[in-house]
């Protein structure tokens, strides 16, 4: 704890942004289906500049019906189609949200989840000039990216691109992250718009969300990013949205987006997220990506022959591209600015930084961390996510840096003379499957498996038939079925661990003597499952496994595996447990097993609990770091150990701010962005996560009751509630101020209060204003954030803190009128910690105007 007093900590003050009140009258019914028309949304379009519009119809007046309609599809992946006749370039695109990730190597910055927990909105923005920088160096015109759904279960498998539960903390993320990178010369494309919050069967799963809900809960942070950082693009999601497809949704797309937020810039769909030509051409789509396989001349010269599709739509989506590209001046200069360089040490500095502001200290009993140096000569790194670097999920946004530290060397760097004693403490799967003594038949049989693979997904049309010593497929992306039969003979009794996975669009079923013992449904998870059997020395158990192979842009692969379960922990870990003063274990997902296209399981993958158990009884002193996009379950061995970190996907620079806090040199300051349930089954999107009806409807029962929201109703206690973090200090609130006590109706509620620091060493706090309304005449939750701000104090300073509440941050939408309305009444100001640890409360009452 000695090196605290001398770190200089990089925090700054977060500007407390407020929402922008917004009462339209005009919205359109929800029911409404027919396409916005242009003058409707050049009616609801900010004030255009005139030299940009003059230079948009400069260039559209030329422009043959044929090639605007080329202007509408992608070409080559990534890029907007140029055409030299009237001087259009092509414009370049690549995958965010965590940094730049085609085109090569780049920085790779904190995924957003961690960001969103380092509630500081002012490095959201410095985190976004970074990426932009990155861009520019790569010739970039637009990042996909930020990621704004709303973090709804832990298992969905993009929650570590977004800003967690909470959309008012979303919103703010996104407005810095946005206004960051436009600030370079590059466009954001905030994405998946929208209700996409789980990857399961994602380009069919329809998600039946209430207008309310909507507005609410799932809307804000795009609209954040839409009215305040004037995000150029919109990207639509796969899923449908109450029956249709979001890239053909004209309540969303035309109506909410480009009516009522006078959004004025591109809509583009996901990568093959286009299901219709005349749907999406109508529906708002501007821009089809990766290419015009619907919005095309074959498809929609007709439509305008006949009259499906009028030329002034065409016109509107061409001159969208046309309008964004001149602003940001695509067509006058070269994108690639060859003086910034690629391999940049600021990017380095801000990655860092952001890195080591988002982890969360979760708990630390009897002060187990910091660990001090003068005292803890050997360290334990023990885990499969300790080595080697883990920057980030898989999918999209998965960003390769130059380098990455990893948890193992960010130790051994900043743990200076400490000794460092390591083991992965797990087999790795390519060891568990050679381990896998299999026979083809009861006795007497060749090691292995009988494999039959079948040209089909369906077990029909055999190609071959031979032996395989194991069972393990990588890479494959075939439209196949394998089965594989034999036995598998234990040498001694006890209980025994059946291990197997199938990632991508795989299935597979496991039976053993002719029972089914595990099971995936095609789409339905991409971590490893494992089943536990108690197993008798000398008996021929009979084994099948079907595996289906569906080709994927994620590749497939499987394995399969059956090892004694006390085999699965190294003897190797438990020994250097033993041994050292301190053991941090390192646990969770990778880019292999948390990544888009398929939901993760709550429970970490197999074998990490046993290890964590079997480390914390060999050492008191141990510390779990998770490696995840959110919550896991923790109720096997959360009691057991003194200190938990929540890591999440910590980017380029994570060992390294790992590191640092573990021995002290940083305080943490990270708080959780997304409520940890104890329990699954707690969360109050449980009933309602999947499809309940054996569909692909999906029904948010739960409504506005998301979250911390939904514990609060149900009176649930969280394993680690929604805003908890820990500090190495101590920090108190006094002298809550509340002005106007009765403010009339549209007039704004400053809200003020003292925060000390309490403690010996230098600490930021991330300060949190909820706000109540009990007397709502419609259902609302007991209390939302509404502000927030981090404050940077010294051991015994004190910082007066102001925030201020506007009338929409009071409101709620209203069904009836179409529009965001403030009740008169009663409202309640908390001022706290978390959103369970609460110091100051007071109330004030809204009059009549």
């Amino acid at each position: 704890m000695r090196n605290l007093n001398r770190l200089t900590l990089l925090f700054l003050l977060a500007t407390s942004f407020t929402f922008s009140q917004t009462t339209d009258s005009r919205h359109a019914k929800r029911a409404s289906k027919k396409p916005v028309t242009q003058a409707q949304r050049s009616a609801a379009s900010p004030a255009e500049k005139p030299e940009v519009e003059e230079k948009v119809n400069a260039i559209l007046v030329k422009m043959t019906l044929e090639e605007k309609i080329d202007m509408l599809g992608g070409v080559q992946g990534f890029f907007i189609p140029g055409n030299d006749r009237v001087g259009i370039k092509k414009v370049k695109m690549a995958d965010g949200p965590m940094g730049v990730r085609n085109f090569g190597f780049s920085t790779a910055y904190p995924a957003g989840i961690g960001l969103a927990a380092s509630w500081n909105a002012a490095l959201a923005k410095r985190i976004g000039e970074g990426i932009g920088r990155d861009a520019r160096a790569k010739g970039v015109n637009i990042l996909l990216g930020p990621g704004l759904n709303i973090y709804r279960a832990p298992m969905n498998g993009r929650n570590f691109e977004y800003f967690g539960e909470d959309p008012y903390l979303a919103s703010r993320m996104s407005v810095g992250y946005v206004q960051g990178v436009q600030s370079q010369g590059v466009m954001t494309t905030a994405k998946h718009f929208m209700g996409n919050n789980s990857e399961y069967d994602r380009h069919n799963t329809n998600s039946e969300i209430d207008e309310r809900t909507m507005r609410e809960i799932y809307l804000p942070a795009f609209e954040a990013a839409v009215r305040e950082g004037h995000t150029a693009a919109i990207m639509d999601s796969y899923n449908l949205v109450d029956g249709e497809h979001a890239s053909q949704s004209g309540f969303l797309n035309n109506q909410i987006a480009k009516k009522d937020w006078g959004f004025d810039g591109i809509m583009m769909s996901d990568w093959d997220a286009t299901y219709d030509a005349v749907g999406a051409a109508n529906g708002g789509l501007d821009l089809e990506m990766p290419s015009g396989k619907f919005l095309n001349k074959k498809n929609l010269l007709p439509a305008v022959k006949d009259g499906r599709v009028s030329v002034a739509t065409i016109d509107d989506k061409v001159r969208r591209i046309l309008r964004k590209s001149i602003e940001f001046g695509f067509y006058d200069r070269d994108q690639q600015d060859l003086n910034i360089s690629r391999f940049n040490p600021e990017s380095k500095r801000t990655a860092l930084e952001g890195a080591r502001e988002s982890i969360v200290l979760l708990k630390n009993d009897s002060n187990v961390l910091p660990l001090n140096r003068d005292v803890v000569k050997t360290v334990a790194v023990i885990g499969p996510g300790a080595y080697p670097a883990v920057p980030a999920g898989g999918g999209s946004a998965r960003v390769e840096p130059f380098t990455a530290v990893s948890y193992l060397q960010g130790i051994s760097d900043v743990g200076g003379k400490v000794k460092i004693l390591y083991d992965r403490g797990i087999p790795e799967e390519d060891e568990l499957t050679w381990r896998s003594d299999f026979s083809t038949e009861a006795k007497d049989g060749e090691r292995g498996l009988k494999a039959e693979y079948f040209s089909t997904p369906d077990f029909s049309g055999k190609a071959e038939t031979r032996v395989d010593p194991r069972v393990f497929i990588q890479g494959g992306s075939r439209n196949i079925s394998v089965r594989w039969s034999g036995y598998y003979i234990p040498q001694t009794s006890g209980n025994y661990r059946w291990l197997t996975r199938a990632t991508g669009m795989d299935s597979y079923k496991l039976f053993v003597n002719d029972k089914l013992a595990l099971e995936q449904e095609p789409r339905e998870g991409q971590v490893p499952k494992s089943a536990d059997m108690q197993m008798e020395a000398g008996t021929a158990y009979k084994v099948r496994y079907e595996y289906v192979e569906f080709p994927g842009w994620l590749g497939s692969s499987a394995s399969l595996a059956v090892l004694p379960a006390a085999d699965l922990v190294t003897e190797q870990a438990k020994k250097i447990a033993q041994m050292a003063d301190a053991a941090v274990v390192f646990v969770g997902y990778d880019a292999a097993s948390e990544s888009e296209g398929s939901d993760r399981d709550f429970r970490l993958p197999p074998n990490q609990d046993d290890l964590i158990q079997a480390v914390a009884q060999a050492n008191k002193k141990t510390i779990v770091v998770i490696t995840s996009g959110g919550g896991v379950e923790m109720t096997r061995w959360v009691d057991q150990v003194p200190g938990i970190i929540q890591g999440w996907y910590s980017g380029q620079e994570g060992g390294t701010a790992l590191a640092q806090i573990v021995f002290g040199e940083v305080n943490p300051s990270g708080k959780l962005p997304a409520t940890f349930e104890r329990r699954w089954e707690d969360n109050p999107a449980h009933d309602s996560y999947y499809s309940n009806d054996g569909g692909v409807n999906v029904k948010y029962k739960e409504g506005v009751f998301v979250g911390y929201r939904g514990y609060e109703k149900s009176g649930t206690k969280p394993l680690f509630p929604f805003g908890h973090g820990l500090s190495y200090t101590t920090f108190a609130y006094k002298n809550l101020g509340i002005e106007p006590k009765a403010p009339k109706a549209g007039e704004n509620v400053t809200v003020s209060f003292d925060v000390t620091n309490t403690g010996k060493v230098a600490g930021a706090e991330a300060a949190q204003l909820y706000l109540g309304n009990p007397g709502a005449s419609v259902p609302r939750p007991l209390k939302e954030l509404k502000g927030f701000t981090k404050v940077m104090l010294q051991p015994g300073q004190t910082k007066h803190v102001t925030l201020t509440l506007n009338p929409r941050a009071m409101s709620f939408y209203d069904l009836a009128g179409k529009a965001w309305k403030q009740e008169r009444g009663k409202f309640t100001v908390y001022v706290g910690h978390s959103s369970a640890q609460i110091d100051l409360t007071g109330e004030y009452s809204v009059a009549a105007k």
